[in-house]
C-alpha cells in the first residue's frame, strides 16, 4: 500500500537515481565500494525520511559510507533490489504487506502470527533479517473531522455504524475490490455498509472531507494531512486491517559484513510513534522541507548523534 508522492516531485522518475547522503544535490551514481552501505527507498515521503535516519546514524557511528537509492516505485522493486544484490537495507517494509505479497501466504489478521510469519519467511527463504517495528504502522485508516466526530460522538469504526446508511464515504480506488481488507470483507465484519462510496485518487480524499463533501474517508494512518487538516482517526475497534507496521530489513550478508550496522538499525526500534511520523511527513508534504533536513533535524533534537543508544 502507500500513498502520495511529495508535491515537489513533478512525476514519476524513469530510472531509479542514487543520492549520496552528503554529496551534491544533483543525481549521481552511487558508491558501490566495500564500505558503501546501499539503502532502498520507496517513493514515498516516510520512506525518504527513514532511509535518510538510517544513513545519518551509520555515517556517524561507524566508519561506513551511505547511498540512497531513491524513488522505487514498489515494495516489490525494493525488495527485488535486496534480492539481487543492488541494495543492503530497506529503509521501511511492512509485515502486513510483505506477508502477501512477498511470502504468498495466507492473509491473515493476528499481529503475533503475522510478524513470527513473516520474520521467518523472510530470514529462510532471502537470508534478510527483519528488525523489529520503528513503532508506527502505515495502514488505512477511517477519519472523519473534528466537528463531525464531536457532532456525532464517533471514537471508533463501529460507531459508524448507526449513522452509515446516510454517509458519503471517500475511498481509495483500490480498496473498493481489494481482497481480505478490502470493502466487502469489512462489510461483513463491521455488519453495515455506507450509504454513497465515492473511490477518488488518494490525495483527493483529504480535500473533499476538509470541504465537507465527505462525512468520512478511508486515508493513511501515517498521513501529514492527518495533522494539517486536523482530522479524527477512528479506532480500528475490530482490528479488521492487519498489521502493517513499519520496519527496516538487512540482508544478512552485509549484516555479517558489517556486523556494526545490527547497534545502529536497533536504534530506533519503538521510537517513532504514529503521530510523530504524521508530524515528519507533514514537514515535507506541507511545509516543504527535504526529507534530508527533516530527518537530520529528528536525530539531532533526540541526541541520536550524542553517543550510545537513545
Amino acid at each position: 500500500m502507500r500513498k502520495h508522492l511529495r508535491k515537489w516531485l513533478a512525476g514519476l522518475l524513469a530510472a531509479v537515481i542514487l543520492l549520496p547522503l552528503g554529496g551534491c544535490s544533483l543525481p549521481g551514481l552511487a558508491g558501490s565500494g566495500n564500505d558503501t552501505i546501499r539503502i532502498a527507498s520507496q517513493n514515498t515521503t516516510e520512506q525518504q525520511i527513514m532511509a535518510y535516519m538510517i544513513a545519518g546514524m551509520i555515517e556517524h557511528d561507524t566508519n561506513l559510507k551511505t547511498s540512497i537509492i531513491n524513488n522505487l516505485g514498489s515494495g516489490n522493486v525494493s525488495f527485488n533490489a535486496l534480492k539481487n544484490g543492488n541494495a543492503d537495507i530497506s529503509a521501511i517494509r511492512f509485515y502486513g504487506t510483505d506477508l502477501t505479497t512477498i511470502l504468498n501466504e495466507k492473509f491473515e489478521r493476528d499481529p503475533a502470527k503475522v510478524k513470527a510469519t513473516v520474520t521467518k519467511g523472510f530470514q529462510d527463504r532471502y537470508h534478510m533479517t527483519y528488525f523489529k517495528t520503528y513503532g508506527f504502522a502505515d495502514t488505512y485508516a477511517w477519519m472523519v473531522t473534528q466537528k463531525y466526530a464531536k457532532q456525532h460522538h464517533l471514537k471508533t469504526v463501529s460507531d459508524m455504524k448507526k449513522l452509515a446508511p446516510k454517509m458519503k464515504v471517500g475511498i481509495d480506488q483500490i480498496w473498493q475490490n481489494r481482497q481480505g481488507d478490502g470493502y466487502p470483507s469489512f462489510q461483513k465484519m463491521y455488519g453495515y455498509s455506507f450509504g454513497t462510496v465515492y473511490p477518488m485518487q488518494t490525495g483527493l480524499l483529504y480535500d473533499a472531507l476538509s470541504a465537507n463533501k465527505m462525512d468520512a474517508i478511508l486515508g493513511y494512518s501515517t498521513d501529514g494531512r492527518v495533522a494539517s487538516y486536523h482530522l479524527k482517526l477512528l479506532k480500528d475497534d475490530k482490528h479488521f486491517f492487519p498489521p502493517y507496521d513499519a520496519s527496516p530489513v538487512a540482508t544478512n550478508a552485509i549484516l555479517k559484513k558489517h556486523p556494526e550496522l545490527k547497534p545502529v538499525l536497533e536504534k530506533l526500534e519503538g521510537k517513532i510513534s504514529l503521530k510523530t511520523m504524521q508530524e515528519l511527513n507533514y514537514k515535507v508534504d506541507d511545509e516543504l522541507e527535504e526529507p534530508q533536513t527533516v530527518a537530520m533535524n529528528y536525530l539531532k533534537q533526540h541526541h541520536y548523534f550524542e553517543g550510545g543508544n537513545n
